[in-house]
């Protein structure tokens, strides 16, 4: 039985698209640009989550987001008047508009049956398309909200991703994508408040923790959470964490340098209660793969992050209680964020 590791495995190939990810940092001009306390700059994001990172391969095994976070908008528009008419945000919220694009996917640990298991995690792909709101209210609390359109099924494009990535890093071709979930369009909405709060410094050194409540009400996805994230480090950039996918809006593609050069270290904790996965629970309105899903999941992530100028690199190892009933053991993966202050 394949184990996954507790701490990353630092041989994976994965590995080589961190180091990627830096060299980029490092010769892009707006990294080499001193940081600017200038709240009209757009933020591009990248994030990019694999379980080889852990040594595994199945379950959550790969999620991908491109994302455009506008600078602050200040000029009157529908998108503006749409935001602040919603209780969720304050009339004095400093508002940003964002943008992405993503795919996840999702197969049993066996990939090379071709046949069903409908004892582990059925085969699926989710391709979708974000609108989202982001408010800061005095630099104390971000609130969040997204809408999103998407796709599970064929069209989402998960096989020939799987297919691709695995013919580059030698892994094992996946056989059972005929076993996916049915085609299905998605439409989702996900709000989180996060807080920032016990704020502290000793020695030259900072530190906050960072809770936050939020939902989420779709075809895919329903569930309520509450968690916490705490940093430690020097110069640390005004931000909540770096985004995260799989678990929905944990951290946030927003930051903020405070000096040229910053860097903290992150632990949290995320705790859910869900209604409905449609990648646990099967289509919604279609017969097909499923398992019976545990109601009450949760997950604790460890990491770093490193501002140089106006880029943000981050890096997150998460670990996942189990997932639904009979699955032998709790997920690990990690994940990757490259930002960039435009």
């Amino acid at each position: 039985m394949m184990r996954i590791r507790v701490f990353p495995n630092w041989t994976s190939p994965l590995w080589a698209v961190v180091g990627f990810l830096i060299v980029i940092v490092a010769v892009l001009p707006a990294a080499a640009q001193s940081a600017e306390d200038d709240d009209s700059r757009p933020i591009f994001n990248f994030t990019f989550e694999n379980d080889l990172f852990a040594d595994s391969d199945g379950h959550y095994t790969n999620g991908i987001q491109f994302s455009w976070l506008t600078g602050v908008q200040r000029d009157e528009s529908w998108l503006r008047d749409v935001a602040m008419a919603m209780p969720i945000f304050d009339t004095d919220s400093k508002l940003r508009f964002e943008y992405s694009l993503g795919q996840q996917i999702y197969t049993p640990r066996e990939i090379d049956i071709p046949y069903p298991q409908p004892n582990d995690r059925p085969w699926a792909g989710w391709l979708y398309a974000n609108l989202g709101l982001v408010a800061e209210t005095e630099g104390k609390r971000l609130d969040q909200f997204q809408a999103g359109l998407g796709i599970v099924g064929p069209g989402s494009l998960a096989k020939d991703t799987q297919k691709f990535v695995h013919n580059i890093i030698g892994g094992t071709d996946p056989e059972g994508w005929n076993n996916q979930l049915k085609t299905e369009p998605t439409l989702q909405f996900t709000y989180q408040r996060s807080w920032r709060a016990l704020e502290a410094k000793l020695l030259g050194f900072e530190m906050d923790a960072t809770p936050h409540l939020g939902a989420a009400l779709g075809n895919a996805l329903i569930y309520a959470n509450t968690g916490v994230m705490a940093r430690f480090g020097q110069d640390m950039p005004d931000d909540y964490g770096p985004p995260r996918l799989d678990a929905g809006l944990a951290g946030s593609g927003y930051f903020k340098p405070k000096a040229d050069w910053g860097w903290y270290v992150f632990a949290g904790a995320d705790g859910r209660a869900v209604g409905h996965n449609i990648f646990l629970d099967g289509n919604s309105f279609r017969s097909g793969p499923s398992v019976d899903k545990k109601t009450l999941v949760g997950d604790w992530q460890a990491g770093f992050a490193v501002v140089i100028g106006n880029a943000r690199i981050a890096y997150t190892q998460v670990f996942e209680t189990k997932q639904f009933y009979g699955q032998d053991y709790g997920d690990s993966y990690g994940s990757v964020t490259l930002s960039v202050r435009f």
